[in-house]
């Protein structure tokens, strides 16, 4: 599982500094092939860097995400190590589908 998180994690990493295009079958680029949570996903790693300045980042996993009204929720996890413990910690990103404003984020730890 940790390892379908790390090769999730660097195919998004990967994607979003890649500057030169990779072809598939001739007709597709990498562009093309980032996902549409690609960016949430960034952001994601961002906050949690920010909220957790002493941990690494060492696994990923997008959850889903729930639409409701003129909102989505993006979902992931995020696995964090420090010297002494590692733990996850699971984002949500709240923002308005029109203007795709960040209205929340949460954080919640967890064990497994």
């Amino acid at each position: 599982m940790r390892k379908l998180f790390l090769a999730l994690g660097m195919t998004l990493l990967l994607t979003s500094i890649s500057a030169t295009p990779i072809h598939i079958h001739n007709t597709a680029s990498a562009e093309d092939e980032t996902p549409p949570y690609a960016k949430w996903g960034r952001l994601a790693m961002k906050e949690t860097k920010s909220e957790y300045p002493d941990a690494d980042i060492v696994d990923y996993l997008h959850v889903g995400s729930q639409t409701s009204n003129n909102e989505t929720t993006q979902k992931f996890k995020l696995w964090l190590k420090e010297e002494t413990k590692e733990y996850g910690v699971f984002i949500d990103i709240k923002f308005n589908n029109e203007t795709e404003e960040v209205l929340q984020i949460t954080f919640e730890e967890t064990t497994q």
